[in-house]
């Protein structure tokens, strides 16, 4: 994502996007009559300049919207939701202020080029879901990607595995920030230059809440 003094290949998936490496305490919870949970999530972008790597990440995400078709709700939910046409609606959320790495100096540099101020979310809005090629359990996700107030149409590729009753989705998603309108930034009085290349990555996991029903919006 553009921006990416730090790390981007997530984003995605989403499932998408919704993509998950466990972690709790930032994501917001939803509603106990949700279909599923995003029970934990993380983002993470990174890339290079002509001195060093970097990476930022984030576990700040969240489910905006989400909507299930009833087709997909019942005893094998997992193996229904990943069907096409089965996702309605799904968007999702992350704070891109929450992006940070571990090199001192960067984050400033970053949220500057992410233009946090004027436009604090990185949305996802999924579009369609299909069957991947490849493994099993692999899909092709599309959606509208907006970062810093610019929105582009995306394609990523996604695997999905099931865990104790949960399913992991993760993704990665290669981007230019000047796509997004970015200026890839600059440190040390200019001697720090970033290449426009980032790739974002995620990981996330969707739960069930105690008695799956219908959808939510």
């Amino acid at each position: 994502m553009a921006f990416r003094h730090t790390s981007q290949h997530i984003v995605g998936s989403l499932f998408v996007l919704a993509v998950g490496l466990g972690l709790s305490a930032a994501v917001t919870a939803q509603d106990a009559a949700a279909p599923m949970t995003l029970a934990s999530a993380r983002v993470s972008l990174s890339g290079t300049s002509n001195v060093h790597a970097y990476t930022a990440s984030t576990s700040a995400v969240r489910v905006t919207r989400l909507q299930v078709a009833k087709e997909a709700i019942g005893a094998n939910f997992w193996d229904g939701v990943v069907k096409p046409g089965a996702i309605e609606a799904f968007e999702i959320a992350i704070a891109a202020a929450t992006l940070t790495s571990p090199r001192e100096g960067l984050d400033k540099n970053m949220h500057k080029a992410l233009k946090v101020a004027e436009h604090p979310d990185i949305t996802f809005r999924l579009l369609r879901l299909e069957p991947g090629a490849g493994a099993q359990g692999a899909l092709r996700g599309a959606g509208l990607l907006r970062i810093a107030g610019v929105e582009r149409e995306v394609a990523l590729d996604l695997t999905t595995e099931r865990k104790e009753g949960a399913l992991a989705v993760r993704g990665t998603l290669p981007l230019l920030m000047t796509d997004y309108g970015i200026k890839p930034p600059v440190a040390m009085l200019g001697m720090l230059k970033t290449d426009p290349k980032v790739t974002v990555s995620f990981e996330t996991v969707l739960a069930l809440p105690a008695s799956p029903t219908s959808t939510i919006h």
